[in-house]
C-alpha cells in the first residue's frame, strides 16, 4: 500500500491507496521537526486509526512537510514513520517539493506556496533552485495565512477595521488584546494561532476591505519572492494553498500588473501528489 502526505504547520492531509481503487482519506494535525520530536510525532501517529489499521501493510510512504528541509530535520520524521510503519520504506523532503512535484509534475515552473507561512522556489523539472524565501512567521511569510491574520488581529485591536467587520471579527473570536498577547508572545505555535484567523477572510470575501488587504498582501509577496526570480517572465507561476485559490481573481490582476503568468491553484497538492507516485 502507499501511503501519500502533504503536512504544513497546521494540518497534515494523507492518502492510503493499494495502487487500485482503494483510497482512504486521513487528517492530523501537521508536523513539523522544528517544533516536533520522533516521540511526539510518534504518539500522534498512534492515535489515528486509520494509520494504526494498515501499519503493517503500508508499503511505501512520500511525506513532504514543513521545516523538512535537511537530512538532521528529515530524520526526526522519518524516524518515527519507520517506527510506526516497520515495512515501508520512507521518503520524507520538503513540502516545497511536494508543491513542485503537484503543480509542475516533470515540467519547469515557479511554486508558491501560500499556507500558514509562504515560500516559493523554481523547478525545473528535476531539481528545485536554492531559494532565499521561507523565512518564516517573523521575519517573512508575505502574503500567507499567518500574515493575513496578523494583519486583521491588529487592525482589530488598532480598532482602524470597518465597524461592520469589526462586530463580525469579535463574535467570531471574541479576540481581546490580552488573548492575543498571550497566544502569540508566551504560548507555542504562534504562526498557527494566527493563521487561524485567516479563514475570515473567507467569510467576507466581497467586503472591499477585505479585497484590499488580499491585494495588498499578495502584491507583496509578489514584489518580495516572485519578482525575484528572472524565471517569472517565462515560467508560469503555479500556487499553492486556499488564499491563492479562492482570490484567483485578485492573482491575476496583480499578474497582469507584474508581468508574471498564474498558472494553476491548488488547494491541496497531495491529490496531484498520489496521482504523480501512481504514474511513477
Amino acid at each position: 500500500m502507499l501511503l501519500v502526505a502533504d503536512s504544513g504547520s497546521t494540518k497534515t492531509n494523507w492518502l492510503l491507496t493499494d495502487h487500485k481503487i482503494f483510497k482512504t482519506e486521513i487528517e492530523t494535525i501537521g508536523f513539523n521537526p522544528f517544533f516536533h520530536s520522533t516521540e511526539f510525532i510518534l504518539n500522534e501517529l498512534k492515535k489515528n486509526p486509520s494509520l494504526v489499521k494498515y501499519a503493517n501493510e503500508i508499503k511505501d510512504i512520500k511525506f513532504f512537510g514543513s521545516g523538512c528541509s535537511s537530512d538532521d530535520r528529515k530524520n526526526i520524521v522519518a524516524s518515527a514513520f519507520k517506527s510506526m510503519f516497520p515495512n515501508a520504506t520512507v521518503l520524507v523532503d520538503h513540502d516545497m517539493l511536494g508543491a513542485a512535484l503537484a503543480a509542475c509534475f516533470d515540467t519547469a515552473g515557479l511554486v508558491a506556496i501560500l499556507g500558514t507561512g509562504s515560500n516559493i522556489a523554481f523547478w525545473d523539472g528535476k531539481h528545485l533552485h536554492p531559494t532565499n524565501h521561507g523565512l518564516g512567521y517573523i521575519l517573512g511569510d508575505e502574503g500567507s495565512g499567518s500574515y493575513f491574520g496578523r494583519k486583521l488581529m491588529t487592525h482589530f485591536l488598532y480598532g482602524i477595521m470597518p465597524d461592520d467587520l469589526k462586530k463580525k471579527f469579535y463574535e467570531h473570536y471574541h479576540l481581546t488584546k490580552e488573548s492575543a498577547i498571550k497566544n502569540v508572545y508566551h504560548l507555542p505555535g504562534a504562526n498557527v494561532y494566527m493563521a487561524s484567523f485567516a479563514k475570515f477572510l473567507s467569510y467576507e470575501a466581497s467586503h472591499p476591505y477585505i479585497q484590499h488587504l488580499i491585494y495588498k498582501g499578495l502584491t507583496e509577496f509578489a514584489d518580495t519572492s516572485i519578482l525575484a526570480y528572472p524565471q517569472h517572465q517565462n515560467y508560469p507561476v503555479h500556487f499553492i494553498g486556499s488564499i491563492a485559490f479562492h482570490f484567483r481573481s485578485i492573482l491575476e490582476r496583480i499578474a497582469s500588473e507584474k508581468k508574471f503568468f498564474v498558472g494553476k491553484t491548488i488547494i491541496r497538492p497531495v491529490d496531484d501528489l498520489l496521482v504523480y507516485f501512481k504514474q511513477k
